[in-house]
């Protein structure tokens, strides 16, 4: 009879953390779901605007150039803050929005390098996030001091970037897209981490679950399209 309970115990844990498994692979499933639909939509509109030359010049040849530069960061700042009062819904539709907002500032990258580079770019970078991502899945090892130190040096990444705006080094860009590039790579095996982190936390609340996945795929949209500008700013060809 002991041994009976004990394999009845063994087959009713393997099941429980089976189910278990099976709805985190869901909830990351829906995160990279998110997340590709984001891109698609970028990509949409970068494509569409960069062929259209009366939309390039309304948005780039007037101050709307401005907007259209800031506008993806005043928006994702918005949109984190905005993220515990409004409904998973909602949440999807500013990520919507936020991706078509990058489409349009992305927009410029593809008339500046050529089509050929800019594939060849992004499947580089698919691949560079999609090994990442999986090493963040999957791994043990617990990121978050890594984290912490890749967010510090993305602090100073920005700041770089902002003086080299005045200083116009093509050193200091060069060596500021390989910094980035190594940030982005760390980040993305780290946002993965947490992603799923999250999920064991908000488990059983279906509406922050709901949430967490949009916001996790934010986070992971953010790192591969950075990842991907940093990858293109010195492998990329431009256009004669």
């Amino acid at each position: 009879m002991s041994q009976f309970n004990n394999k009845t115990s063994f087959a009713s844990s393997a099941s429980r953390t089976q189910t278990h498994d099976s709805a985190l692979r869901n909830y990351m499933v829906k995160v990279y779901n998110h997340m590709a639909m984001a891109l698609g939509i970028s990509g949409a509109v970068a494509f569409t605007v960069s062929n259209v030359p009366a939309l390039m010049n309304l948005f780039f040849g007037t101050p709307l150039s401005w907007v259209v530069m800031l506008a993806p960061l005043g928006f994702v700042m918005f949109f984190s803050y905005k993220l515990n009062s409004i409904s998973a819904a909602t949440a999807r539709s500013y990520l919507w929005i936020y991706s078509s907002l990058m489409g349009l500032s992305l927009s410029t990258l593809l008339v500046i390098y050529t089509g050929a580079s800019v594939t060849r770019v992004f499947f580089i970078t698919a691949s560079v996030f999609g090994a990442m991502s999986l090493y963040g899945y999957t791994t043990k090892k617990d990121l978050t001091g890594i984290g912490s130190f890749l967010i510090m040096g993305l602090i100073g990444l920005v700041i770089a970037s902002l003086v080299n705006i005045f200083l116009k080094s093509s050193a200091l860009d060069f060596a500021l897209s390989v910094i980035g590039t190594l940030i982005f790579i760390g980040l993305t095996a780290y946002d993965t981490q947490r992603i799923k982190q999250t999920y064991y936390h908000f488990a059983g609340n279906a509406e922050m679950t709901s949430k967490m996945a949009i916001l996790g795929a934010l986070n992971l949209y953010m790192d591969f399209i950075n990842l991907f500008i940093m990858l293109l700013r010195f492998m990329g060809e431009r256009r004669s």
